[in-house]
């Protein structure tokens, strides 16, 4: 039955990989879009009282979500072993969260990691899967657990990619440690490995959001994406 939404392949790494086959495709681009209205509805429903989805919600979530896929693409480093230094491509998805709040946040982040397996899928098994795209991506959406807080932003962030961080760290421990160095605990390697391109973006991201015109422009940006129509 999987054979109808996957393919399996060797990768260069010798290891087996699945692909999306053009149904496993469809399915994703659905399983997205759930999880796009459930969050739009999410925050409709948290801003208005209502089951309302704005236009607003819809068009402000969807440019950050697009913002994030293409500076995803924008990779100022890559790890040898997989995950790159991007251009404060997990800032966008965090900014859903501080805008609508937690769960519009993660169930959107959701969508992200989804979008982002259908673009760039490496898929071992179905865990890791899981793993490394709608948990990791999802995570970000954290952020919103901050999003009425002092500094509410910054906070949200950190929030944010430390739990992606966490599950990355998960994934390397699982589905990857016999990439070990030698003489290296797993663990270790594991934290040290995904803090060395997760740390490096987000400090780079933590000093651009600390400079005063953007912290202005994005504090802008947020009373237009909680306007009222």
């Amino acid at each position: 039955m999987w054979k109808i939404f996957v393919t399996r392949y060797v990768n260069e790494w010798e290891e087996v990989c699945y692909q999306p086959t053009i149904p496993g495709y469809i399915c994703l681009v659905l399983v997205g879009l759930l999880c796009v209205c459930v969050a739009f509805h999410v925050a409709g429903k948290k801003e208005t009282n209502t089951k309302r989805i704005t236009t607003r919600q819809l068009m402000f979530s969807a440019m950050a979500m697009a913002l994030a896929t293409v500076t995803s693409m924008i990779k100022l480093f890559d790890a040898p072993m997989g995950g790159a230094v991007t251009l404060c491509s997990m800032l966008f998805v965090t900014l859903i969260g501080y805008w609508y709040g937690a769960k519009a946040g993660i169930l959107t982040g959701v969508a992200c990691g989804i979008l982002q397996l259908i673009i760039d899928p490496y898929i071992l098994s179905l865990p890791q899967m899981l793993v490394d795209y709608p948990l990791a991506f999802g995570a970000l959406g954290t952020s919103g657990f901050f999003a009425n807080k002092k500094n509410g932003l910054q906070k949200g962030y950190v929030c944010g990619i430390f739990f992606r961080w966490l599950f990355a760290c998960l994934s390397g421990y699982i589905f990857f440690s016999h990439y070990v160095w030698e003489g290296w605990n797993p663990i270790l390697y594991s934290l040290i490995y995904n803090l060395s391109y997760i740390g490096i973006e987000g400090v780079l991201t933590l000093l651009l959001l600390a400079l005063p015109p953007v912290r202005s422009a994005l504090q802008a940006v947020k009373k237009l994406a909680m306007e009222q129509v």
